[in-house]
């Protein structure tokens, strides 16, 4: 049995107008999956609700909407682990401070607190030019 091995890398620029590409993306790495156990429709509807949350984030937050930037979204998979990498341009934040829920009518965080609860591991690193913000998922 051949093991799923998938490697994307994408740029796109600093608008919104490009999330539903982003996460039409994750669905179809879903979908296409041949080692995939799983339900293959619940996990299309994670990545691509991971991938346009941390995209907006990186747009509308780090990013500060510049359109002059861009966001550069890499997704792998390798021996069961889908990993996901969002990389901007923005000075960083606490990402712990939104691993649990907040106020339910308070909409800052709720991206990145959907997120934690979607995957398995959550970091966000400084790079030399941004951070990262990288997303585990074992599959």
């Amino acid at each position: 049995m051949t093991s799923d091995r998938i490697a994307v890398d994408i740029k796109v620029p600093n608008q919104t107008r490009y999330l539903r590409l982003i996460g039409h993306i994750g669905e179809n790495i879903a979908r296409t999956l041949r080692n995939f156990s799983g339900d293959r429709d619940k996990l299309a509807y994670d990545l691509n609700l991971v991938l346009t949350e941390a995209m907006t984030n990186a747009i509308q937050h780090a990013n500060e909407g510049d359109p002059a930037k861009e966001v550069h979204i890499e997704i792998s998979i390798a021996e069961q682990r889908l990993v996901i990498r969002v990389f901007d341009s923005g000075e960083g934040f606490d990402v712990k401070q939104y691993a649990q829920p907040r106020h339910p009518l308070d909409e800052h965080g709720r991206g990145i607190y959907l997120i934690h609860t979607i995957m398995d591991e959550i970091t966000y690193r400084p790079t030399g030019s941004g951070h990262v913000l990288e997303m585990v998922k074992r599959l």
